[in-house]
């Protein structure tokens, strides 16, 4: 036992810690920091001895509130939250995007895996960016990419905007001023969006520009009639966020990972083969959930032709077994990517389901686990996950962590 070791009477798992899935990651989690545990009578506080580094425990977990009474910086960082949704804090509420994973599960697979500060991890479908958030926070590289405009614009704005914080102060008091004076007219609102075009800093210019994709999905989703009201309210809530992170970094002096986000293709990674530590995804429900459709207000905003752009994206080109076969083409082709830019040895994480198609359920986790273990890999985890809010499509989804040989 190290110098840092000491003996913990016991830990205390989050509140909204209640299914399974999570109970079994927390214990994977006390298991990668090699600590000793067992569970007491009401599962939600565990008895623990053996803890060889109790500083970089409580600075690293996901799913453990205190240990011994003294709060983990999860828990303080979890506060820093402005919306009434749990687990949205510090800037992962941006932009409503449907299908998204959950920042705990993240951080927790981070030290499951044992990805140390100063490594590179891989997501090649980034989404919403929580990948890169939750890496970032633990002081770990990230590399996201995404064949989506809009999750690439999203991800740079929760990774990135905090370092502009003063530019974005002061450029938010200059579309204040302007903005309460305009009516809500289609040519004031393009005002509104050659404003932000003319914003020179790329960081600066990004955050509005989410801000605005945020106010165009308020207009289709939430049927908000005034969108230069529902940018002001956007800017403001976000700029509170990533105040929130600026102070959150100064309190616990954190040293943050590096995050380099691209717009690109999963199936034809432009990274070095051998050179990524471990990588966590989850490839694109779209036989489920057309992501195309449902982000097609900011896609436009954008600038794209949704009915041209849908063929770059994986599973929603084709119809019918057509499209389940261009599917599963597009899952081999992203596989193999990964394969390729692994170290030996690592580590690669992929949450994944089965989704039903024309009342026929296309078996999407066995053909994953399938392909990844003729690959050589060996199944080191697999996890059944319950999910909530993809229109009854789906029920579950599988947490997969594969070991490259």
């Amino acid at each position: 036992m190290s110098s840092n070791s000491k003996v913990i009477k016991s830990t205390k798992l989050f509140w909204n810690v209640q299914f399974i899935y999570e109970l079994v990651l927390a214990r994977k989690e006390l298991e990668a920091f090699n600590i000793e545990y067992q569970l007491n009578n009401n599962l939600r506080n565990l008895e623990v001895s053996k803890v060889p580094n109790a500083d970089e425990f409580i600075s690293r977990t996901a799913y453990f509130e205190e240990i011994e009474g003294i709060p983990s910086l999860y828990s303080k960082i979890t506060k820093a939250n402005v919306t009434r949704s749990l687990n949205q804090y510090l800037t992962h509420w941006f932009y409503p995007y449907k299908g998204k994973y959950h920042p705990q599960l993240i951080r927790a697979l981070l030290n499951i895996m044992r990805i140390q500060p100063g490594e590179t991890i891989l997501d090649s479908f980034i989404g919403s960016g929580t990948t890169a958030l939750e890496a970032q926070l633990l002081g770990i590289n990230c590399i996201g990419l995404d064949i989506s405009e809009v999750c690439t614009r999203v991800t740079r704005a929760k990774t990135h905007a905090f370092k502009n914080l003063e530019d974005i102060e002061n450029t938010f008091l200059t579309f204040q001023n302007i903005s309460t004076n305009l009516s809500n007219s289609d040519e004031e609102i393009e005002y509104i969006k050659s404003m932000i075009n003319d914003v020179q800093d790329s960081n600066v210019q990004n955050f509005f520009k989410v801000a605005e994709l945020i106010s165009h999905s308020d207009k289709a989703r939430r049927k908000k009639k005034n969108f230069n009201e529902s940018f002001l309210k956007n800017s403001e809530k976000m700029l509170r966020s990533i105040k929130d992170y600026e102070q959150i970094i100064s309190d616990n002096k954190l040293n943050l990972g590096e995050t380099d986000i691209k717009l690109g293709d999963a199936k034809n990674l432009e990274i070095s083969s051998e050179s990524i530590d471990g990588i966590i995804c989850s490839p694109p429900y779209s036989i489920a959930l057309n992501y195309v459709e449902n982000d097609k207000h900011a896609l436009e905003a954008l600038g794209y032709d949704t009915k041209i752009i849908k063929e770059d994206f994986i599973g929603v080109r084709g119809s019918g077994k057509t499209k389940i076969d261009l599917y599963n083409q597009d899952l081999i082709l992203s596989y193999n990517e990964m394969d390729r830019v692994l170290k030996p040895g690592k580590l690669c994480s992929i949450v994944i389901g089965n989704a039903t198609v024309d009342k026929k359920e296309v078996n999407t986790v066995e053909y994953t686990i399938e392909i990844f273990q003729n690959l050589g890999y060996s199944l080191e985890m697999n996890v059944d996950k319950i999910i909530f809010g993809l229109y009854n499509i789906m029920q579950k989804e599988n947490i997969l962590v594969f070991k490259k040989p």
